[in-house]
């Protein structure tokens, strides 16, 4: 018992390091995720003393305990049944490939990196890129009843959307995005799990994986849980609003039980003096596919470019983006105005989105560009248009409409969008340069639904009035 025993050095190290992997899993760990667990738990009560709706328990369970619980959901284990005598494979089979679309869509939120480094990220990128104006509305916010699940319905111009609300939103909820399969690239899908989205197969016809979906967007609505969705399925490639998808707005409406929580949707509007995708977007309904071109070699450029624009003092930001909230539609007010119909989902995102374009915010370039779509026209016509449509839509404000005629000029010159040339009399006429007609109406689409059909170009007694005017 006493004699010498001769190991591999090799064979030594590895006994050490499966010694030091059972003390850590068996003594250490539980101690150290127990420390963790604290801090965390004092860290959100502290939050949530600040936040206008309280993190819910349900986004703070452990991801294992949620995807456990999805996984043994009763409507799951049916679906998983069905899959398996659909497919002709093994249950076990059936329950892991279940297990793997859990694993896919389950976030895994950390309440630390969201307040203390996506906030602030987003707080940052927003203003150093746009000069950033939240129009009306947020006094609504404040007027929803307390335990609701607040579910904000946005429209999609850029993915910068996310950025943009992630920083308005942050004094009132901690939103979880549904999220497409552009997000699940390594590292950026460990990030974005972490700040609490959840990835979404939009055009995946799998019926265990959307009933895996449905379900967990049932619990996480269930569970108080703010989310943020873009009925209109991916980005708008001619500028305009999308019609709505009906998919997460039907699981959100399924099984709604009023007595378990009320939901509230928020309609969110968003508008930009410059889109980052535009001529992508473009590019792509022209040639009919939604698959973009945007290498990740050009966006590093571009951030690069950024940079060495700020650090020489010749940056300029993009123009303003701004954002309106609509008026909120309480879901069981909704559904007793409604009969319990086939349509019925359909009717509710026809209303959200029709709220949201009601209040999509008219900036400088889209409204300019929606008057010069109809043809070249001298500056002060140009002034005089576009201060009787600010007037027509009651969209007047304290910056004047020579001021926004200005502005957005000075941005779409230096894209070379637009050009300046004399006109009779001596003044200046504007004019879209040639071949950017395309980018012209993708801007203008975007307010156009605001305007009347006769607003659409400029009316004779304007152009008259200018030209009288100015001969």
């Amino acid at each position: 018992m006493t004699r010498d025993v001769t190991l591999p050095l090799w064979l030594f190290l590895l006994i050490l390091l499966f010694a030091a992997v059972t003390f850590a899993s068996h003594f250490l760990f539980p101690s150290v995720r127990w420390f963790f667990r604290r801090r965390l738990e004092r860290a959100v009560r502290r939050l949530n003393r600040r936040l206008q709706r309280p993190i819910q328990p349900f986004k703070l369970a452990r991801r294992h305990d949620m995807i456990q619980r999805l996984l043994f959901d009763p409507e799951v284990a049916r679906a998983v049944h069905d899959h398996a005598r659909a497919e002709d494979v093994p249950v076990d089979v059936a329950f892991e490939t279940a297990r793997r679309y859990a694993r896919e869509i389950v976030p895994g939120f950390s309440a630390t990196l969201y307040f203390s480094v996506a906030i602030r990220l987003a707080k940052r990128i927003s203003r150093m890129l746009y000069d950033v104006r939240l129009e009306r509305g947020e006094e609504a916010l404040a007027r929803i009843q307390p335990g609701a699940t607040v579910i904000y319905v946005m429209n999609h111009r850029s993915n910068m959307d996310y950025v943009l609300v992630t920083y308005l939103a942050a004094r009132n909820d901690a939103l979880a995005y549904a999220v497409g399969e552009w997000a699940r690239v390594w590292p950026m899908s460990r990030l974005i799990r972490a700040m609490g989205a959840y990835f979404i197969r939009r055009r995946s016809r799998n019926a265990l994986y959307r009933r895996v979906l449905a379900r967990y967007v049932r619990l996480a609505t269930d569970g108080g849980v703010a989310q943020g969705i873009y009925p209109e399925g991916g980005l708008s490639l001619d500028g305009a609003l999308q019609p709505a998808r009906l998919g997460l707005l039907r699981y959100i409406t399924d099984g709604f039980d009023p007595d378990v929580r009320e939901v509230v949707f928020v309609p969110v509007a968003l508008n930009y003096d410059r889109v980052l995708e535009d001529r992508i977007l473009i590019a792509a309904g022209a040639a009919g596919t939604r698959r973009f071109r945007a290498r990740i070699t050009s966006v590093l450029y571009n951030t690069a470019r950024l940079f060495w624009l700020k650090l020489r003092g010749r940056y300029r930001r993009f123009g303003t983006a701004a954002v309106a909230y609509g008026d909120p539609l309480t879901l069981s007010d909704f559904l007793e105005g409604h009969p319990p119909d086939e349509k019925l989902t359909e009717d509710l995102a026809q209303e959200l989105m029709t709220r949201i374009g009601a209040v999509v915010p008219v900036v400088a370039v889209p409204l300019v560009c929606s008057v010069l779509s109809a043809g070249p026209m001298r500056r002060d016509a140009l002034e005089a248009e576009v201060g009787r449509r600010l007037d027509l839509l009651g969209r007047a404000s304290r910056v004047s409409a020579k001021d926004r005629v200005e502005r957005a000029l000075v941005l779409l010159r230096s894209r070379h969008i637009v050009e300046t040339g004399p006109a009779d009399g001596g003044s200046e006429e504007i004019r879209i340069r040639p071949g950017q007609e395309e980018l012209v109406r993708f801007y203008a689409n975007s307010v156009a639904h605001l305007l009347p059909p006769a607003d659409q170009r400029i009316s004779a007694p304007a152009n008259e009035d200018a030209a009288s005017a100015g001969s």
